[in-house]
């Protein structure tokens, strides 16, 4: 896939599109990771995983974060992997549909970042 249009608007404020083709080469996907700058990807897996651990007091702190999450994934029709244990997330976004990271992913890891934690 070629790099994202351009867009005027935030990360934040885009909203997710259906994706095909090519996933974001690993350049494109270092460019997109400037604006989302604490997550990190994982190279390990083909076409790339965005991920972030978020920690939390205690598990009801944790399960609001992931309802928070699961409301932001349904309204983007994005979802992420999500590993969770009494207080701690974990999140990996990929883009199932292009084998690896798109724009997509990188909106949700915008949206998630902008709750207020």
């Amino acid at each position: 896939m070629s790099a994202p249009k351009p867009s005027a608007l935030p990360l934040a404020q885009q909203r997710c599109e259906h994706r095909t083709g090519a996933c974001l080469s690993e350049r494109g996907g270092q460019m997109m990771l400037t604006q989302v700058p604490d997550w990190a990807i994982d190279h390990s897996v083909p076409g790339g995983v965005l991920h972030r651990t978020f920690s939390f007091k205690d598990f009801h702190a944790t399960m609001a974060f992931v309802n928070a999450v699961a409301w932001i994934a349904h309204d983007q029709d994005h979802h992420p992997d999500l590993a969770v244990s009494y207080n701690r997330c974990t999140l990996r976004w990929s883009t199932h549909s292009v084998a690896g990271l798109s724009l997509n992913d990188f909106i949700c890891a915008a949206r998630v970042d902008a709750l207020s934690l």
